[in-house]
């Protein structure tokens, strides 16, 4: 049962309330143990105590003695005290030090709320980069005020949500995946009675083709909503296997540098460099992948010397499904998934893909990983 006064708007105004009247009690206390403070100084003094006048004497008499000090209400026996002014006060005394207190005390009061306040608004942060790395994080604690509670218990239904249409989806997806599978297969068999070679070439190229892009599509698929845990690994090692597996399928790739091991997410690592190695092998020829590390990052450049991509042009390839005139022969081999994989895997690693002319021409994909 969420109460109605454990809000946002109530637990700021209890603060602040709480914080003026301790302020304003410290004060209290302060000037009822030290006094309030006097007059200013070079006031108006109190006023000199009344005296009875004397008659003054009738012209041509005789002066009289003048009257005695006690007379005039001056110092003498039983006479009243003199006027004294007031001792002047120590600064400590006086309205400052209360008053810095007080300012003290509400900037304290004030931080402590602000910081009390955005703590729910701090877990939701925490929360939602949990579940951009991992659908399968825990759940948000539902704590708190009562829009802190509604908010949590929001999100957990859109967490559940979110991975039931995942899961739903990948079931989709398998089915998918085998309920084509069996007809293209059936096809590819009965193309063995077609007596016409011509004809039988192109239709198994264009089943093919086909299975091609199904592979493509579910490996992409696949690879978004694949989610790994962190851990230190050796990149120097990944790409001289990858260019040394080139190497024993006839293709030149060639590796050059050192890199100590990043902490990353490996199958994330191996899609993107694998993709672009292939890419680059497929339309560069000669490949080189040159590694460059430095304490905050580690770059990873691959080269190639082929025909290149224009400026205008190389935004375009990270597209899904996106085909450059030049390659739309069914020689080439890609759906156009290739360097949209190897972008989003970048990505999820926290870095970046950009592509850049290689110098006397050719292309050189540019990873740059954080090692934070």
């Amino acid at each position: 049962m969420m109460s109605k006064a454990d809000t946002l708007f109530a637990r700021l105004f209890g603060v602040s309330v709480i914080a003026i009247i301790l302020a304003h009690l410290l004060a209290v206390m302060w000037f009822h143990y030290y006094g309030f403070p006097g007059p200013p100084p070079g006031g108006p003094h109190p006023p000199a105590p009344m005296t009875q006048q004397q008659p003054r004497p009738a012209p041509g008499a005789m002066a009289e003695q003048p009257p005695r000090p006690e007379e005039l209400g001056g110092p003498g026996p039983g006479g009243p005290e003199p006027f004294e002014p007031p001792h002047e006060r120590r600064f400590f005394e006086g309205p400052v030090v209360p008053l810095t207190f007080q300012i003290i005390m509400l900037v304290i009061a004030a931080w402590w709320g602000a910081r009390w306040l955005s703590r729910p608004i701090r877990r939701f942060s925490e929360a939602a980069e949990r579940l951009s790395e991992n659908l399968d994080s825990p759940p948000m604690e539902e704590t708190g005020p009562v829009e802190a509670r509604k908010a949590a218990h929001t999100f957990n239904q859109m967490q559940q949500r979110i991975r039931e249409q995942v899961q739903q989806r990948a079931r989709m997806l398998g089915a998918v995946s085998h309920d084509l599978r069996t007809p293209l297969s059936r096809l590819k068999l009965r193309l063995e009675q077609i007596d016409d070679e011509k004809l039988q070439t192109q239709m198994r190229q264009d089943l093919d083709d086909m299975i091609g892009m199904l592979d493509a599509t579910l490996t992409y698929l696949h690879e978004r909503r694949t989610s790994e845990v962190l851990q230190w690994y050796d990149v120097q090692a990944l790409v001289e296997s990858l260019c040394e597996n080139a190497q024993d399928n006839g293709l030149p790739a060639d590796s050059r540098g050192t890199c100590a091991p990043l902490r990353t997410q490996p199958m994330a690592l191996r899609s993107c460099l694998s993709n672009l190695l292939d890419n680059a092998l497929r339309y560069g020829g000669h490949t080189l992948v040159e590694l460059i590390d430095s304490p905050g990052h580690v770059v990873i450049r691959v080269i190639d010397h082929g025909p290149g991509i224009s400026a205008e042009k190389r935004e375009a390839v990270f597209e899904p499904f996106f085909r450059l005139e030049g390659s739309r022969n069914r020689n080439s081999g890609g759906v156009g998934l290739g360097m949209t994989i190897a972008r989003e895997a970048a990505q999820r690693l926290g870095g970046s893909l950009a592509l850049d002319e290689t110098p006397g021409g050719g292309l050189t994909a540019v990873v740059r990983l954080p090692r934070d």
